[in-house]
């Protein structure tokens, strides 16, 4: 049996913020500031205005993303409920687990989006139809 997922899943995690006014660092150390372990590090950048990104769910990749530039907003939808969070801040970034729908929208000129991934790219963990996405979620108890 599959677990439900809800959008109340998917959480702001605050990051350490370490430093003065010479800068900062911000540390991510696996299943410790995120919950799982990183396999996988990508970021999107020079996304157009108006341009989104994502409009994909996976079946066991779970996400972190964070707005090291700049601002953008993810769309999370769990096949009943949807909200939009702002992501604007590079000690902040949003868990998205498996099963959730999630779309970058909105970036703003200049914006960085850096994701960290539990699994290295596999194509069939993918669900990039929507109508697949809401049969899927529906099968879930």
């Amino acid at each position: 049996m599959l677990d439900k997922k809800s959008i109340l899943n998917c959480c702001l995690i605050y990051l350490p913020k370490l430093g003065d006014r010479n800068g900062h660092i911000t540390p991510v150390t696996n299943s410790k500031e995120i919950p799982f372990d990183v396999n996988r590090v990508f970021y999107l950048y020079d996304i157009p205005g108006g341009e989104s990104r994502g409009a994909h769910a996976h079946y066991e990749c779970h996400q972190f993303m964070v707005a090291v530039s700049g601002a953008f907003e993810v769309l999370v939808d769990d096949g009943r409920s949807k909200r939009q969070i702002l992501l604007n801040r590079p000690d902040c970034g949003l868990y998205v687990p498996p099963g959730i729908w999630a779309s970058e929208v909105n970036f703003s000129s200049g914006a960085v989006c850096l994701v960290l991934a539990s699994h290295v790219y596999n194509e069939k963990d993918y669900i990039r139809d929507y109508d697949e996405f809401l049969n899927f979620t529906s099968s879930r108890v």
